[in-house]
């Protein structure tokens, strides 16, 4: 990422965190490690190349731990790495603000913070 290309920590942060994907990748790892269909049965409708592309943004980005263990079949477990739960306060503001606007404006009641 050229820092050259930026003008203010908005535009960083989003560039790092945004997109449909990787805020919601982030949100199923706050709790634990997640295998990788794991994490794809949570993102119903991303499609495998789309969320292999997204971890290995996340990944090189330092937000996210991928875990690879010698074994057959081979197992890889996402975690978040200290700077991915730096994140996660924004993340649970963005939660809140979600589940009010949809109350406020379509009166659907919202929970996302259960898993």
């Amino acid at each position: 990422m050229s820092v050259s290309n930026f003008s203010c920590g908005v535009e960083v942060t989003l560039a790092v965190v945004g997109g449909k994907w990787k805020g919601l990748i982030l949100w199923h790892l706050r709790l634990k490690t997640l295998r990788f269909a794991q994490l794809q049965r949570r993102l119903r409708s991303v499609t495998q190349k789309m969320l292999t592309q997204q971890l290995r943004e996340l990944e090189a980005d330092g937000l996210i731990h991928r875990k690879i263990y010698a074994e057959v079949p081979p197992r890889v477990e996402y975690s978040l790495t200290d700077e991915g739960r730096r994140i996660l306060p924004i993340l649970e503001l963005m939660c809140q603000w979600g589940q009010d606007y949809l109350q406020k404006t379509e009166g659907i009641d919202l929970c996302c913070t259960e898993e």
